[in-house]
């Protein structure tokens, strides 16, 4: 199997799911892990299980950002593969839902994923390498019903990641966003017995995301979308 031409990465939103199986995967690979967090208590067990670096930090907000990226690098060293998996959702219809409870959902959804990747931008270009990954959702090509905070939000993300994958590209920085169209497994979230393989595993969605890393520039993806095999579509 081919090798990950990274050495580092750091991972903001981390937690439980996605976020933590990428983290194991990319420490098995040999890669020095950052997890990041506005609750840092919750990665104690993981940062121990992978020996993992942890910060908190506020997506949202401009200093936190560029504070997490400086101590990062100042631990880690030049940081490789930045993956931004944080998202806000708040359900209810159009009518009734806070406005500034809104503006919140999107500026965890969308304005932190835009200084997350900035940040990394800055820091990559002068070596014209490293990756960018956002983790977008369903509702980043659909929207639901009740479901309108969530989809402006996850739907600018995606934006986010066209255009920057168009402008960083061809300066040899690989964007990819990754849809996850469906639920992900987990300690609350079992298949059901007659239904297997209903969900999707994090552990087979953090291979895929390792598996963006190992392509070679001259055939690099910036989306890929996963679900399980018995989705609809």
């Amino acid at each position: 199997m081919t090798q990950i031409p990274y050495s580092t990465a750091l991972i903001i939103g981390a937690g439980s799911g996605i976020s933590a199986s990428v983290a194991r995967a990319l420490a098995a690979a040999g890669v020095r892990v950052g997890l990041a967090a506005r609750n840092i208590r919750k990665l104690a067990a993981l940062a121990s299980e992978i020996g993992a670096e942890t910060m908190s930090a506020d997506a949202t907000d401009v200093a936190s950002v560029a504070a997490l990226f400086d101590a990062m690098e100042e631990r880690l060293g030049p940081l490789e593969v930045v993956l931004y998996n944080a998202a806000a959702r708040l359900p209810g219809a159009i009518t009734d839902l806070d406005p500034h409870e809104v503006q919140r959902v999107i500026a965890a959804s969308t304005y932190a994923a835009f200084l997350v990747v900035q940040q990394a931008a800055r820091r990559m270009l002068p070596r014209r390498s490293g990756a960018i990954l956002l983790t977008g959702a369903s509702a980043s090509v659909k929207g639901y019903p009740r479901s309108s905070a969530f989809a402006m939000g996850m739907f600018g993300r995606r934006g986010l990641a066209q255009s920057a994958a168009r402008e960083l590209a061809p300066q040899g920085i690989h964007v990819a966003h990754f849809v996850i169209d469906g639920r992900v497994r987990g300690e609350r979230l079992a298949d059901p017995p007659d239904r297997p393989d209903s969900t999707l595993d994090p552990d087979a969605i953090a291979q895929t995301y390792l598996d963006v890393l190992r392509q070679p520039r001259s055939a690099w993806t910036w989306e890929v979308e996963l679900r399980p095999w018995v989705e609809t579509f």
